[in-house]
């Protein structure tokens, strides 16, 4: 069995890292760069880093800030947010990200990821889908969680698998910042929809929730903020309590 990945995010608004509850209620959390180092040395497996700001001027400074993390780290990284089209991903790539993060952007444009998946590989697009429960069913929001598109989670996440990603960041809006626990049903029904990697984000509180998403949510790595950036706990702490219940990690 593959190793179980433990990714922590870092939401980037004008240059620092910041953090909030169903995406809003924003406070900070820290230089990005000293972030990413700290967890570098703590045993993450990757990290992923999303602007929030999606201005032309965060662009740039998501841009430089790619290049910065690519000489402080020697860890896979992601970065996301305010892409707008191929350029923006020729560019964070030949920056120093192993992958970027797409999601108002492949709802725009479906064919933009067939069109990355093809000139980089699939392995070097994640389709970020943020879901927010209705009834029995989950809906696709954009925008930085404020705009509904109408679009079922599983069903898209089948289908931009079928278009080229390579994996899914899976996000519960209704669960993020909150520390009660991931969406455990929602990363099942992905998981069980496509073949390809699904990373379980929102609603870590501690290493227990961890476990659940990556046991009861079939999930195969999860993403989490609030406990890492505030010292609540650290990697290896996670990790070594993932590991004495038998899920596999690189320690």
């Amino acid at each position: 069995m593959l190793a179980k990945r433990i990714i922590p995010c870092l939401d980037v608004k004008d240059g620092r890292v910041v953090k909030g509850r169903s995406f809003v209620n924003l406070r900070d959390a820290g230089d990005p760069i000293q972030c990413a180092r700290l967890y570098d040395e703590q045993g993450a497996d990757e990290l992923v880093f999303l602007d929030i700001t999606a201005t032309l001027e965060a662009r740039t400074t998501i841009r430089q800030l790619a290049a910065a993390v690519g000489r402080q780290v020697s860890i896979p990284y992601t970065i996301g947010g305010g892409i707008s089209g191929f350029d923006d991903i020729r560019a964070l790539l030949q920056a120093g990200a192993e992958k970027v993060s797409l999601n108002s952007a492949a709802v725009r444009d479906k064919q933009l990821i067939r069109r990355v998946s093809e000139a980089f590989g699939n392995q070097a697009i994640v389709i970020a889908i943020d879901a927010k429960r209705s009834g029995n069913r989950w809906e696709v929001f954009v925008a930085a969680g404020t705009k509904a598109t109408g679009l079922d989670v599983v069903e898209w996440a089948g289908e931009v698998e079928q278009l080229g990603a390579g994996e899914i960041l899976l996000t519960s809006m209704d669960a993020d910042g909150h520390k009660a626990g991931f969406d455990c049903e929602l990363n099942a029904r992905v998981v069980d929809a496509v073949g390809i990697p699904v990373i379980a984000s929102g609603g870590a509180g501690g290493p227990e929730d961890i476990c659940n998403v990556l046991k009861e949510g079939k999930a195969d790595a999860a993403l989490a903020a609030s406990i890492f950036h505030y010292g609540q706990y650290t990697i290896g702490q996670v990790k070594q309590y993932l590991a004495e219940r038998g899920i596999p990690v690189r320690l």
